[in-house]
């Protein structure tokens, strides 16, 4: 949403006071902000106590700006938290996950017990396979029950998972094995989209071509289709897994210690390995899960629609849910995988109670019209959540009316990978909601708004989101490069963590995010950085400069936009436009990920530059946004910005 059709909204918006049938909730934790403003170490300590601790820790936090340790001298199991709890305590035959698969006939049930004893089994072959403690582990996987099991058969031996999306290409899978040193790595076969089997392993094969460390592969027979094998290297999960012991006995590791690795995109071209640790991640994600989504264990079946590939599923599909002891849906497929009405169905059989989903399906389920949801019995649900990127209010209300049926309180959520767990968000029963806005920050977190010298702005106004004191699950830093880490998070406003995205305060100081307003896109909740796109095209053969800018969508929140010029001295140059244009969108697929596919390719024989020979970037994205251009006079030829305005008028959009 632009910034003046958010004023128009603001102007209009309607406010939903804390819906009635959270009102127990509401009566039960009226002091709850108060409590933790007051003081939020001593406040976190109280939430450390829904974990499982082998040690109980005495030292809650450990600050040094910007490394922070929070209950240093307390032991745990990340594993032990998830599972052995809820079984020694007469819960292993709740149901943990109802799986369903992408073709309809697909579908799993399993247990709490059953989870464990994977588990066990799982973490027995690792140690067979030689993973030890400290071990990085890369996942490789898609959303099938074996993905979890692996993750929590990992963190049970105290090695480190780095779960890579499987929809990224093999470039991008042996780049962040290689920037962890993984030795180890757990994959499928392949993959089902849509009923049609697509294929894992080659990728996999193909990014150890240049990563010589990795001693072994174990791989999930999930579609049964051929596979190159490397023998003494590769070790099929059944054939390793079924005859394990499902008794497994568990160590215990400090609080601080490396649980996982994720990677984001920066504002260079190379990836961000962005590491958790134990005990802090696990204490955050488990009190927003209970208190952001009001979970009632013995009565609710959650749905988080996103990929273990993300921070989401890590948080919110496996770690906040499993301490919690709920049951789970966890879906492969995609929305209209068997139809467009696939979501609906699955709501109805399982009988939902709580749906988290990004505003890009919600736009997505929105075109596909109200009529699909009034089909099926939605009635189970209770509450509705938002994640991954700011929903626009038209979204925020649709959600609302036509699947929450004007019944349902909605909590717009917003958080990083970096921050760990959702960070701002209004509470069911405590906290009021407008249509689009995430709020206020949750007990125990500072947030604020600052102008470009650090300062608070006041209601009504916009600037930086920042983060004011530290939180249990913040990163630990960005692996093997803490220079990187203060200079991306801490330089920008020192003592406060600068999370990268706009925000804004209305006239009641409640906070709207607006995006990023650095050079990281966000593409369906997936953040990409321009630079590494760039990098991508640049280095296809036919290219010899590329400027690429995000541009607003109305499904996607924004669609990448790149402006290509090409080599004189190439065989392109004789080829259809339109064909070049679809080799470098797949050039771009193969190097990143379908999801970095630019929405347009601009081919222009020039860019507008500046004097100094430095790209405007900012010019390109009024061209792409089509706005009234800025100022052209440092430009050596303005003339150029009008011609790529031509071209972009008659430029071909990709509907993918």
């Amino acid at each position: 949403m632009t910034e003046a059709k958010l004023e128009a909204w603001l102007d209009e918006t309607r406010s939903f006071a804390p819906s009635p049938e959270f009102a127990k909730q509401a009566n039960a934790q009226p002091t709850i902000y108060a409590e933790a403003e007051a003081d939020p170490v001593s406040w976190w300590r109280r939430q450390a106590d829904r974990l499982v601790w082998h040690k109980e820790p005495t030292n809650t936090l450990e600050w040094d700006l910007p490394f922070a340790k929070w209950f240093s001298d307390g032991t745990l199991n990340a594993s032990v938290n998830c599972l052995d709890r809820h079984v020694a305590n007469g819960k292993g035959d709740k149901v943990a996950y109802h799986w369903v698969g992408d073709p309809e006939q697909d579908s799993r049930t399993i247990t709490y017990k059953e989870l464990l004893d994977l588990v066990c089994q799982t973490a027995n072959a690792l140690t067979e396979l030689g993973v030890k403690t400290g071990d990085r582990v890369a996942v490789y996987m898609p959303m099938i029950p074996e993905a979890v099991v692996t993750m929590l058969a990992i963190v049970r031996l105290g090695a480190v998972h780095s779960v890579v999306f499987a929809g990224f290409s093999a470039d991008a899978l042996s780049s962040r094995i290689l920037d962890s040193d993984c030795q180890f790595v757990v994959t499928a076969d392949g993959a089902f989209r849509r009923g049609t089997a697509a294929p894992l392993k080659p990728a996999v094969d193909e990014a150890l071509e240049s990563c010589p460390n990795v001693k072994a592969v174990l791989v999930v027979r999930r579609t049964g289709g051929e596979v190159k094998w490397v023998d003494g290297r590769d070790h099929w999960w059944h054939e390793t897994i079924d005859h394990q012991s499902t008794s497994h006995t568990p160590e215990f590791f400090p609080s601080e210690h490396t649980m996982l690795i994720m990677y984001t995109s920066g504002t260079t071209a190379k990836p961000k390995g962005i590491f958790h640790t134990t005990g802090g991640y696990l204490t955050q994600v488990a009190t927003t899960y209970n208190q952001v989504f009001d979970v009632k264990p013995d009565t609710d079946t959650c749905w988080t629609a996103a990929d273990i590939g993300w921070i989401t599923g890590h948080s919110y599909i496996i770690y906040g849910p499993l301490i919690n002891g709920v049951t789970q849906v966890m879906y492969e497929g995609l929305p209209d995988s068997g139809g467009k009405d696939r979501w609906w169905k699955i709501i109805e059989k399982y009988k939902v109670t709580i749906l988290y989903t990004a505003p890009t399906t919600i736009r997505t389920l929105m075109k596909w019209g109200s009529e699909l949801p009034k089909g099926h019995d939605l009635t189970s649900l209770r509450l509705l959540g938002s994640v991954g990127e700011p929903i626009n209010p038209e979204a925020w209300m649709w959600y609302r009316e036509n699947i929450g049926g004007n019944r349902c309180p909605i909590v717009d959520t917003w958080w990083q990978t970096e921050t760990g767990a959702i960070l701002i968000s209004p509470l069911p029963g405590i906290t009021a909601t407008k249509p689009g806005a995430a709020m206020k920050p949750l007990p125990g977190i500072g947030v604020d708004v600052v102008d470009n010298d650090g300062n608070s702005v006041g209601n009504g106004e916009g600037g930086y989101l920042v983060i004011t004191h530290p939180w249990p699950a913040m990163t630990r830093g960005i692996y093997g490069d803490p220079e990187r880490f203060k200079e991306t998070y801490w330089a920008r406003f020192p003592g406060k963590y600068f999370a990268g995205d706009g925000a804004k305060r209305d006239e009641d100081g409640d906070l709207w995010l607006l995006g990023r307003i650095d050079d990281v896109m966000n593409i369906s909740g997936h953040r990409l950085s321009t630079t590494e796109v760039e990098h991508a095209l640049v280095g296809h053969p036919a290219v010899a400069e590329a400027a690429v800018v995000g541009a607003s969508d109305d499904t996607t929140g924004q669609a990448i936009v790149a402006f290509v010029t090409l080599k004189l001295t190439t065989d392109d140059q004789g080829k259809d436009q339109a064909e070049v244009i679809e080799e470098l969108r797949q050039h771009v697929a193969k190097v990143i990920s379908p999801i970095a596919r630019p929405r347009q390719i601009i081919l222009t024989p020039e860019l507008p530059k500046t004097r100094s020979g430095k790209i405007m970037r900012r010019l390109l994205r009024d061209v792409a946004e089509n706005r009234k251009l800025g100022d052209v006079t440092t430009l050596t030829d303005p003339t150029v910005v009008n011609m790529i305005s031509e071209l972009m008028d008659t430029s071909v959009t990709s509907d993918e």
